[in-house]
């Protein structure tokens, strides 16, 4: 897949408008999960640590992180799309956008519905900005490319970049708590149910190898079994 690559076809708008507003929201559920102070997910760890070390924002490590991230895309060999140079910029300003506007919070009566309405929120945002089919954001396209490099199962490549993230982000101070357990549990079941609530009509001619289909993104068809590379991708 090419960046330009998908740009047709007569639900060009509707995919264009659900990769914004899910990156969009995808950011704002991350902040949400700042906020709530009971764990980030795997990757936000990593950003939180960095930024207590750099001095940087979360949002603005969360660029640097997601182009880093894409640059190792080279040597495997994949191809960015729209959605994967839209990811690294996008989710890190809404980030940041978010923390600007929302204050911390204290007390549990306060910070575990924060927690649930961030993981909520992030199924949704998942859901929206994958249905587009815009190609997969930097990290997921990592996680493919080196399950076909290796020949591994996309389990084993998952949870190995998944630990060592949260390893590395925890010892540089991000937050692991009880809302990074929540959130490995949830998100595969609720990305794949707002995958089929958000998916949009492939035309007929659109097949594996059709222009814009990327085949290693989870596919938005319900009668697709779980057990591809793609939708292992939305597992906890």
């Amino acid at each position: 897949m090419s960046i330009a690559s998908g740009l047709h076809g007569r639900h060009l708008t509707r995919r264009l408008v659900q990769l914004y507003v899910g990156l969009t929201l995808y950011g704002v559920s991350s902040a949400l999960l700042v906020r709530s102070g009971l764990g980030l997910e795997p990757w936000g760890v990593l950003h939180q640590g960095l930024a207590e070390k750099t001095g940087l924002t979360i949002g603005v490590v969360s660029i640097i992180v997601g182009a880093a991230v894409l640059l190792l895309w080279i040597p495997i060999r994949q191809k960015p799309g729209l959605g994967t140079v839209s990811n690294v910029f996008a989710i890190g300003i809404a980030m940041d956008g978010t923390l600007a506007l929302v204050p911390d919070v204290h007390g549990l009566a306060g910070q575990v519905p924060l927690l649930a309405l961030g993981i909520v929120l992030n199924g949704v945002a998942t859901g929206l900005y994958i249905a587009a089919r815009f190609g997969p954001g930097p990290r997921d396209g990592l996680m493919t490319g080196l399950h076909r490099l290796t020949g591994r199962s996309i389990r084993l490549v998952r949870t190995a970049i998944e630990v060592a993230v949260v390893a590395t982000g925890f010892a540089l101070g991000g937050s692991v708590g009880v809302g990074t357990v929540l959130y490995a549990l949830a998100i595969g079941p609720l990305a794949q149910y707002f995958l089929r609530w958000f998916a949009v009509p492939e035309p007929e001619s659109e097949g594996p190898g059709a222009a814009g289909a990327a085949p290693e993104e989870p596919s938005v068809r319900p009668e697709v079994a779980p057990e591809t590379p793609g939708q292992a991708i939305l597992r906890p």
